[in-house]
């Protein structure tokens, strides 16, 4: 890697004469970017992304407070606040994306596709075009090297490091992206909220899907796809052992919410051509481990590398597992991590950083 040039390229300095678009969710995240702009001396000017689920009835969704929760933030530092409406991007694109992707018995990750199709993406086609860089709350970090070419890096808090939701953004998304918060660890944040009292300083960080607050996964899923139900068999023996409903309702690896007797039941395997849920019993089996598994069509942030050591994730967790890449074609390769990872599965976003794990390099589609 190039010697940087300039890190934390949010300061001040550079910024003097950029027209900065602050995506404000209503959380103490985006509140804090706010905050962080105008103390130096900046005037961004701040917008409201409307999603909603499609039938309010239906669904508890706390976008009226959130909404509240940005007014008030805005209003506090003397910031226009303007409401973006992205609703039917987001079921048109991210929707489809999930639900083909869960149709066809794959992982699918929303939160990832949302950076990329709506706060980077709609929002861009609709606001952000108006604008030299969009800031948003995530915590993550960027730096320019010394040929210009700007890296996604990861935030110092390994806990809430969000570079893995924004490995999937195109390069010119990264190049207008900024993160005024993510070199803080999540308590400096919320030192820094509490002392500018801010309204939203002691509110809970979302849990649910992105946009859509408290809209449970599986009901997600339900509303689109419905029910499918089928055997569950015993991956062993063939026995079967109860019935499921629906393959998009379990993923691999998982452990919990099964509901049969003579647990714990791990599921390891899908068969979407004969709708049948393989499961494995006992306390971590073998069968729910991989350490070798290939990656597809995988995605450059900044600019196509072919690393060999490197770290990885598969999922939103503090570990970073050590690795080699065996490429195999154009943007695909088999991972050889160095020890067996739990929940390996086809559709999951397989994130690669530098073996320091500081910079993130993009990501690719398990396929097993």
């Amino acid at each position: 890697m190039k010697k940087v040039k300039e890190v934390a390229d949010w300061k001040g300095e550079a910024l003097g004469d950029k027209r900065i678009a602050v995506l404000l969710s209503g959380g103490v995240d985006s509140s804090v970017v706010v905050y962080e702009l105008v103390r130096l001396g900046l005037h961004p000017d701040c917008f409201y992304i409307k999603i909603g689920p499609e039938e309010r009835e239906e669904w508890d969704c706390s976008s009226e407070e959130d909404l509240e929760m940005a007014t008030a933030v805005a209003h506090k530092y003397g910031c226009r606040l303007e409401v973006v409406d992205c609703h039917q991007e987001y079921w048109d694109q991210v929707t489809k994306y999930t639900m083909d992707k869960v149709r066809a018995g794959l992982t699918p990750n929303p939160d990832v596709m949302c950076n990329r199709l709506i706060k980077f993406g709609a929002f861009d086609e609709k606001r952000g075009r108006d604008y030299d860089l969009i800031a948003t709350g995530h915590y993550a970090q960027t730096e320019t090297d010394e040929e210009g070419f700007k890296w996604l890096c990861t935030s110092p808090d390994p806990v809430k490091d969000q570079t893995d939701f924004l490995a999937q953004i195109y390069d010119w998304q990264l190049k207008k992206a900024l993160f005024p918060i993510g070199h803080y660890m999540k308590d400096e944040v919320r030192v820094i909220a509490e002392r500018e009292h801010l309204v939203n300083a002691k509110r809970k960080d979302s849990q649910g899907i992105c946009f859509l607050g408290k809209v449970n996964y599986n009901d997600y899923v339900r509303r689109y796809l419905g029910e499918q139900p089928g055997d569950v068999i015993e991956l062993e023996t063939g026995r079967r052992i109860g019935e499921h409903k629906g393959l998009w309702f379990h993923t691999i690896g998982q452990r919990k919410g099964m509901g049969f007797g003579g647990g714990p039941w791990f599921v390891v395997k899908k068969d979407v051509s004969k709708n049948i849920l393989y499961v494995s019993h006992g306390y971590d089996p073998e069968t729910a481990y991989k350490q070798d598994f290939p990656v597809r069509d995988f995605h450059f942030l900044t600019r196509q590398l072919s690393p060999t050591e490197v770290t990885f994730k598969i999922r939103h967790t503090p570990e970073y597992h050590p690795a080699t890449l065996e490429w195999t074609a154009d943007n695909c390769f088999v991972v050889h991590s160095q020890a067996k990872i739990h929940g390996v599965a086809p559709g999951q976003f397989c994130v690669v950083y530098d073996k320091d794990h500081h910079h993130c390099l993009g990501s690719g589609e398990i396929t097993i």
